[in-house]
C-alpha cells in the first residue's frame, strides 16, 4: 500500500509509523538542531545528530568525581560559547564507560542522566562527558537517545524543530546543581 509518508514524498509508511504502533505523530529533525538541557543550566545549544554515534557526547572539561551521601558525583564545567557563559555544574554519576572517540580509539568517559528538550518534546538521556573542543558542535545526540522516541531524522535538512520549548517557569531557572560562574 502507498501513502504519502511524513517527509512528503510518496513512499511506504513503516510499520511504525501506524497508528496501532504509535499514539502520536513522528517527529521529523534534521542533522543539527536546538537543543535545551535545563538539568545543567543551558537554555539552549546546537547538537549534531549523529545516529552513527551510539552515545551521546557533551563537551565537559575539568571533570572532577566526589562523593555526596555515599553516592558518586561528578562537577565539570561546561566552557563558554557564543550561545552561554560558562556553567559550572554537578550530576550523579550513571556510569564510567569505555566509549570510541571520532577516531575509534576507546576512552573511559563519565557518564551522567541529564533531561533533553528537542522541540515539543523533553525526555532523560545517558550522556557521556567529553573534551569536545577541537569538535564543531558541544553536543553530540547519539542513536541511543532518540531511539523509541518516534523520531525520524531527514540528513539533508537542519533545525526542523525550532526553539526548544519552556513549559513552565521553572524549566528557564538554572538548578540549584548548576550555576554560572562569575
Amino acid at each position: 500500500m502507498h501513502r504519502e509518508n511524513p517527509l512528503g514524498q510518496p513512499g511506504r509508511i513503516a510499520a511504525f509509523m501506524t497508528p496501532s504502533h504509535s499514539s502520536r505523530t513522528a517527529l521529523v529533525i534534521g542533522w543539527r538542531e536546538l537543543i535545551r538541557l535545563p538539568d545543567i543550566g543551558i537554555a539552549e545549544m546546537h547538537a549534531k545528530i549523529d545516529t552513527g554515534a551510539r552515545t551521546s557526547a557533551l563537551h565537559a572539561v575539568d571533570q572532577t568525581p566526589f562523593e555526596r551521601a555515599g553516592r558518586a558525583w561528578i562537577r565539570f564545567r561546561i566552557p563558554t560559547t557564543s550561545q552561554h557563559d560558562d556553567i559550572i555544574a554537578e550530576a550523579p554519576l550513571v556510569d564510567r564507560r569505555a566509549i570510541r572517540n571520532t577516531s575509534g580509539i576507546p576512552q573511559h568517559r563519565h557518564v551522567i542522566n541529564t533531561t533533553l528538550v528537542l522541540g515539543p518534546r523533553k525526555w532523560h538521556m545517558d550522556v557521556s562527558l567529553a573534551d569536545r573542543g577541537e569538535m564543531a558542535f558541544d553536543l553530540i545526540l547519539g542513536r541511543t537517545a532518540i531511539r523509541r522516541r518516534n523520531i525520524l531524522v531527514d540528513p539533508g535538512k537542519s533545525f526542523l524543530t525550532g526553539h526548544p520549548v519552556r513549559k513552565s517557569a521553572r524549566d528557564g531557572i538554572i538548578p540549584v546543581f548548576a550555576q554560572n560562574e562569575e
